[in-house]
């Protein structure tokens, strides 16, 4: 048979940190935009920026504050989703359970319990890339949330998380596997198969990242609203 994913964990978190690299820009944008934080920019070139494209001007300029921890963020939650999917999957059917269950359902309890995790450092993060923001870094951003609104102000925004994390994980398997059974082979006889597998995982996990963050945008609005102004879950839809 083919090769499992209990044989491949360093694969997972390589190719899921590789693809949080190359994503971090378009994630900074992405944050400035959902969260309705106002870009001024300063320098004669970014003078002529229209407006609509100051958020990507922003997102590709230095200071990257936040970098290292986002990443990681990414990439532990992302690998953790994805391999936790597919071993969850391989054992659910060894047990009998339908292919659509075994598919879904792995997904649905790991992406809920990552969500939980990893909420005050997705929170901490985000707030950091407010361009109005004098907090220099993740730690720094961290202390003032939990200051400003307690411990539980870390966790504030769970709800619309999970609300947005789940179907974009489930989205984001199906997206993965369909490219799995369409995307070409690595040659095992290459010598170049190593990074070949690499760039294969990348690729599937990016586009997968991808189609998953087009489909739960407008939640990601509301998890912003809710971590920039404090407000309720309703209260932010409103």
């Amino acid at each position: 048979g083919g090769s499992t994913a209990k044989e491949h964990p360093i694969e997972y978190f390589s190719a899921s940190t590789l693809a949080a690299i190359l994503n971090y820009p378009l994630w900074r944008a992405s944050a400035v935009g959902q969260s309705g934080f106002r870009v001024v920019l300063n320098s004669n070139l970014a003078s002529s920026v229209p407006p609509s494209l100051a958020p990507y001007f922003y997102a590709f300029s230095p200071p990257y504050k936040g970098l290292g921890a986002t990443v990681m963020g990414m990439s532990w939650a992302r690998a953790s989703i994805f391999y936790g999917s597919d071993r969850g999957k391989e054992i659910l059917e060894s047990m009998g359970m339908s292919n659509t269950m075994a598919t879904v359902l792995p997904p649905l309890f790991v992406s809920t319990a990552v969500q939980c995790v990893n909420m005050p450092l997705v929170r901490a993060t985000i707030m950091l890339q407010n361009p109005q923001s004098s907090v220099p870094n993740i730690r720094e951003s961290l202390r003032q949330i939990y200051n400003t609104n307690g411990i539980g102000g870390l966790w504030h925004g769970t709800s619309a998380g999970i609300l947005k994390t789940v179907p974009k994980y489930c989205t984001a398997i199906f997206v993965k596997d369909y490219m799995e059974r369409t995307m070409p082979l690595v040659d095992p006889e290459s010598p170049t198969r190593g990074r070949d597998k690499l760039l294969h995982s990348a690729i599937k996990s990016s586009a997968a990242g991808v189609a998953g963050a087009a489909l739960t945008n407008p939640l990601d609005v509301i998890r912003n609203e809710m971590f920039k102004t404090n407000l309720g879950l309703f209260d932010a839809i409103r």
